[in-house]
């Protein structure tokens, strides 16, 4: 249905897009994705190059520990040593910023894909919002959601004749006065009886 409309990303993007940078506190993204009511924010460099992205997802894992690889380096550092707090402390707030939990090399899309792409893009990536950018500069954002509303659209002019039925009754018999005007155009006129 998107496939038709020629729905570009330029039509359906969000323009005000929320970023957070890199060193970000996940404090910050988070009381940011309350207030705004979105999901994901895209990382943007001191450039404003899209670097990741962070969602919902990886915010909730911000309560874990080191990863088993981290904990493995950490020892062998040490080697036998114990390391000194404030070495811990700044490894520990590494850990409460962004680049720690986002995901890097976003999937991006420029402003001229068609909408179709993009649904086809995060239903096989299962992504949930992609970045829209304009000589890689980011420009705007394309959530699920901005999908389904172009759908809606798109479908609401197609359910507009009906719409001012108020009973069901009466729509249903315009749908078979409907159905039969069909078939008699497609079979032509029937032979009376004898």
């Amino acid at each position: 249905m998107l496939d038709h409309a020629k729905i570009l990303a330029s039509d359906i993007m969000t323009r005000d897009v929320a970023v957070v940078h890199p060193d970000t506190t996940l404090l910050t993204a988070v009381k940011l994705m309350a207030a705004r009511g979105i999901s994901g924010l895209p990382v943007v460099d001191d450039r404003g190059r899209v670097v990741g992205m962070v969602s919902e997802a990886d915010l909730l894992r911000w309560h874990e520990g080191f990863t088993e690889r981290e904990a493995r380096w950490l020892n062998l550092l040490a080697d036998g040593f114990e390391l000194a707090p404030d070495f811990l402390q700044e490894i520990h707030e590494q850990h409460r910023k962004i680049k720690a939990l986002m995901s890097s090399n976003p999937i991006t899309v420029a402003e001229t894909t068609p909408a179709r792409e993009i649904a086809s893009l995060m239903h096989t990536q299962r992504i949930k919002r992609v970045p829209v950018l304009r000589d890689g500069r980011l420009v705007g954002i394309i959530s699920r959601g901005d999908l389904v509303r172009a759908l809606a659209d798109k479908l609401d002019p197609l359910e507009r004749p009906l719409a001012h039925h108020v009973r069901v009754d009466e729509a249903l018999r315009l749908g078979r006065e409907e159905t039969i005007a069909n078939v008699k155009e497609v079979q032509g006129p029937l032979d009376e009886p004898r």
